[in-house]
């Protein structure tokens, strides 16, 4: 049987930072092979282990590790602010320290141990609609696109893109029908995150989201700071909120030096074997 073809029992952890939940594999001591019918297989919450997104932890030069995502569809993200607290909390523990680095695909995560929780640096926020990207030229803080009873969206990237809709009552709103309208729109070419958020106070924000590639999560740690910062941006709060979510509660800063950091808790849910094909030597995950 020629190696490529190989099946490896592969091991896992199944974790999750208020509720968004991820399955994570470790490929830095050995090489494994995923296409996209095996990610689907892997995500699918019926016939396999279910989650919303596949992180592999690979070998990096200038962090103590490299995450790779995958989202449930088979398609990679750039970025995941749960997803990141959680691998880093495995390599703090792994390695002893309060403090590691995590690169990802959207650059080099700072990751820290807070009370309860495991809190990150996301960076800075982007507005320009050609870095988002937009297809063509908008306001990105008032974009203009209405959806039903959808109006008036931000849209911004932090390290993936988002919009984001203020309404009065977000648990009225069918994201289930208008969230992938909305993800596959033509103004949005690496398709986008759809955030529907309810500003309960100054301080205070309820937040749904559908997210790219996944469908509707209990949580997402990129689409809670893409809301702060939206809702900080045209007065509706200030810059720091706690973000009330299906799955649990984030906190988010947009600080004075303009980088946002998220915080929460993240949890393990359980661990085990899984068949997986091998990689040959010459491989990378992909």
């Amino acid at each position: 049987m020629n190696q490529k073809n190989r099946i490896r029992r592969q091991k896992f952890l199944k974790m999750h930072g208020t509720g968004n939940d991820f399955v994570i594999l470790d490929a830095r001591t050995a090489s494994f092979s995923l296409d996209r019918k095996t990610i689907r297989a892997l995500t699918n919450r019926r016939t396999g282990i279910g989650c919303d997104q596949l992180l592999v932890i690979e070998a990096s030069k200038q962090a103590d590790a490299f995450m790779r995502i995958y989202n449930a569809d088979g398609s990679q993200a750039a970025q995941c602010g749960n997803g990141t607290r959680c691998v880093a909390f495995l390599i703090m523990n792994e390695v002893g320290k309060d403090e590691v680095v995590i690169e990802t695909g959207s650059g080099l995560l700072k990751c820290h141990k807070v009370p309860g929780g495991i809190a990150i640096d996301m960076g800075e926020p982007i507005f320009d609609w050609r870095k988002i990207p937009l297809s063509e030229q908008r306001d990105t803080l008032h974009l203009g696109l209405n959806m039903g009873a959808l109006k008036d969206p931000a849209a911004l990237s932090v390290g993936n893109p988002h919009i984001v809709f203020f309404v009065e009552d977000s648990g009225s709103i069918n994201l289930e029908t208008l969230g992938p309208k909305i993800e596959n729109y033509f103004l949005f070419p690496e398709r986008i995150n759809v955030s529907v958020a309810e500003v309960r106070s100054r301080n205070e924000i309820r937040l749904r989201v559908w997210e790219r590639g996944t469908g509707i999560t209990l949580a997402c740690g990129t689409a809670a700071c893409a809301t702060l910062v939206a809702a900080a941006g045209r007065d509706l709060t200030g810059r720091k909120a706690t973000i009330l979510m299906d799955g649990g509660n984030l906190a988010v800063e947009w600080r004075g030096d303009n980088r946002i950091v998220l915080s929460g808790a993240i949890e393990t849910s359980f661990s085990g074997k899984m068949e997986i094909p091998a990689a040959s030597q010459e491989e990378h995950v992909a």
